[in-house]
């Protein structure tokens, strides 16, 4: 199985033995970051640091014309990225003989919500996720694919990997957290997840609801949640059973259709502007109502636009299922595994894991993230990965 790896460009400019490291490991290409959100990440070998601080999500190389007098426009990097930072660290990957996808981070940008308060999801209750830009809205959507383009086709680049194409919501990792304290399981989530913006506001109405009556309508339902009563075990009917099965299904099939078609236009953008072969994968859940990082598809329709999905399997292998029914010939369908221990990976089982990957129809492996991995861990996945070979 073909096995990429995440990295970030702070892990191989200013080391010289970055990219034979990676290449060591027996993976056949990388995943750069070219645009990413804010991030601390740890640097475990590099010969000048140990940690980056990227306090803003940004762009990894010098941005172009085409956000001249735009006011949505992606930020520069600080002193984590200055320049053309991801063609520096492609450069150095491909004369190690890997091959290079571009990483790109699309609709999660604190940065852009604290600056642009209009550009966010808006919640129920009236609360601003400044995290999430809302991706019903027509000028985020056209910043959006426009950054995909941008940022997915790179010089020395073969493909892209795009990342939060569709809705983020309350789920966010956030310095000092404090929101566990109320359960909200899958269903409290996605209630806390609808937005109110005017744009979705207007969306409801298209499909027949009332903003306002639908926004109390969410109050109502998570109130018990709220006092501590469980909001059920996962899945779909627990959300029919707390907003009541036509809100449920409507407000779902508005969310669905706009993210499928934000999905498409990015997925054009970069076809449109990219050399014959490249190749556009999407980070996704085959469950079309979750939101965050791997945002929700529907799988038959997300394979007959793009070339193929990253698949989350941290959790387990059973996200890769409904992908794999599709059959599509030629679709990429990569199993995307933790290997940093610290984090909660498990490089040891990789080789077992990436087993059952393939046996489910996985066609590739994605490993996140060689940057961050010790070297304990790295030892196990270049085992892991010559096993697989064997």
């Amino acid at each position: 199985m073909k096995a990429s790896t995440f990295v970030y460009p702070w892990d191989v400019n200013g080391d010289p033995e970055a990219p034979a490291r990676i290449a060591a490991l027996g993976v056949e290409q990388v995943t750069l970051a070219a645009a990413y959100h804010s991030t601390r990440a740890l640097t475990p070998r590099h010969p000048r640091h140990r940690i980056v601080t990227a306090e803003h999500a940004a762009v990894l190389y010098p941005a172009d014309g085409r956000w001249a007098g735009r006011e949505l426009r992606p930020y520069a990097a600080g002193a984590w990225g200055p320049g053309d930072t991801f063609g520096e660290a492609a450069t150095a990957l491909a004369g190690a003989g890997l091959q290079v996808h571009t990483w790109v981070v699309l609709a999660h940008n604190s940065r852009l919500g604290a600056e642009h308060p209009g550009t966010s999801v808006v919640n129920a209750y009236g609360d601003r996720y400044p995290w999430a830009p809302c991706i019903a809205q027509p000028a985020t959507r056209a910043y959006l694919t426009d950054l995909a383009a941008e940022a997915a086709v790179r010089p020395g680049a073969s493909g892209t990997e795009l990342e939060s194409l569709g809705w983020y919501g309350l789920e966010h990792l956030h310095a000092h957290d404090k929101t566990g304290g109320v359960g909200l399981g899958e269903a409290g989530q996605y209630l806390m997840a609808l937005c109110f913006c005017p744009s979705c506001r207007e969306g409801y109405g298209r499909h027949g609801l009332d903003a306002d009556e639908l926004a109390a309508a969410v109050r109502t339902a998570l109130e018990p949640v709220w006092q501590g009563a469980p909001s059920g075990g996962g899945g779909w009917a627990d959300i029919e059973k707390l907003l009541g099965e036509k809100l449920a299904t409507t407000t779902r099939a508005y969310r669905d259709e706009t993210a499928r078609t934000l999905q498409e236009q990015a997925v054009a953008a970069v076809r449109a502007a990219a050399p014959d072969g490249f190749q556009v994968l999407l980070h996704a859940d085959p469950v079309s109502y979750h939101v965050g990082a791997n945002p929700g598809v529907d799988p038959a329709h997300i394979l007959s636009v793009a070339d193929g999905v990253v698949v989350p399997c941290g959790g387990g292998t059973g996200t890769l299922t409904p992908f794999a029914r599709q059959g599509r010939e030629g679709a990429v369908v990569a199993a995307n595994f933790p290997v940093v221990s610290g984090m909660g990976g498990s490089p040891g089982t990789l080789a077992a894991d990436a087993a059952e990957a393939r046996r489910l129809g996985a066609t590739e492996l994605r490993l996140y993230h060689a940057g961050l991995a010790s070297d304990d861990d790295l030892a196990a996945v270049a085992r892991a990965l010559r096993t697989l070979e064997g």
